[in-house]
């Protein structure tokens, strides 16, 4: 057994301080206690990965907050400076740069930095949302506001929440996801006078001819839905379509509302496609 003085000056184990009334720690002490082995692995579970989702929105939302009208720019990260598309893509954003529109993009290579190279040329606010992938890929060197995420689903609700509309330029899997997501949103009202626009005719010509041919006649989608649609090889006329769109103009409300009213009716049962 301990001596009185061996007590006194051995170390303690724990750190402890004042303790409430009822003998427990009370909650400051509990905070400002060094961790436990245990509790350091608190930093993997769910739920500190729920208060992590909750500071990527966060610092999305403060960012983005004042960043006033805008357009996000998808497409292939396999484009090279000097090609048509690469090209194409900083002609539309210097365009929508130029008419006052901030330019959001997913900060990668290829279309990506097109849309934010296009938006320097324009003078116009220069976005890109960085995902965190298992290789290594930073912002591209146009982009002036880079946001990080790592979770795709809060990186996906900035591109739409602070967008007027969708510049849709030839991709992969991952321009699909959010081609198909915007179409969904449109379709079942969670977003409204948001224009989705297709980017070179002849890559598109085949998927829209699939969804005509394949998806329209198999009673899947109603034909107001492809309508949604805008489809064009001109960067004036990008400009244009979601000119029209921001003054409420032109066939676009409309054919919202009726993709929105097949939807409705599908889900009532009384959907009877063409």
């Amino acid at each position: 057994m301990a001596t009185d003085d061996e007590k006194r000056t051995q170390a303690p184990t724990d750190r402890q301080g004042p303790t409430s009334a009822i003998g427990k720690p009370t909650q400051d002490e509990q905070l400002l206690s060094p961790p436990r082995r245990d509790q350091a692995r608190f930093t993997e579970t769910d739920t500190w990965r729920v208060l992590r989702i909750m500071g990527e929105f966060v610092a999305g939302f403060d960012t983005l907050a004042e960043l006033g009208p805008a357009v996000t720019i998808f497409g292939s990260a396999r484009v090279r400076p000097g090609q048509p598309q690469y090209e194409a893509a900083v002609e539309v954003a210097r365009l929508l740069g130029e008419a006052g529109y901030a330019i959001i993009t997913g900060g990668g290579p290829g279309i990506m930095e097109a849309g934010n190279h296009g938006a320097k040329k324009g003078s116009a606010p220069s976005i890109g949302l960085n995902i965190e992938l298992p290789f290594e890929q930073g912002s591209n060197r146009f982009v002036e506001v880079p946001i990080d995420f790592h979770y795709f689903f809060v990186r996906k609700t900035m591109f739409v929440k602070y967008a007027q509309a969708f510049v849709i330029f030839p991709g992969g899997f991952g321009t699909m996801d959010e081609l198909f997501e915007s179409l969904t949103l449109i379709q079942t009202g969670k977003i409204q006078n948001f224009p989705v626009i297709l980017f070179d005719s002849a890559y598109w010509g085949g998927l829209l001819q699939w969804l005509n041919e394949t998806m329209l006649s198999g009673r899947k989608i109603a034909r107001q839905d492809i309508e949604l649609l805008k489809v064009t090889d001109s960067p004036e006329e990008v400009l244009e379509i979601i000119l029209q769109a921001s003054r409420r103009q032109g066939l676009h409300l409309r054919q919202e509302e009726e993709a929105r009213e097949a939807t409705r009716q599908a889900y009532s049962g009384d959907y009877a496609p063409e």
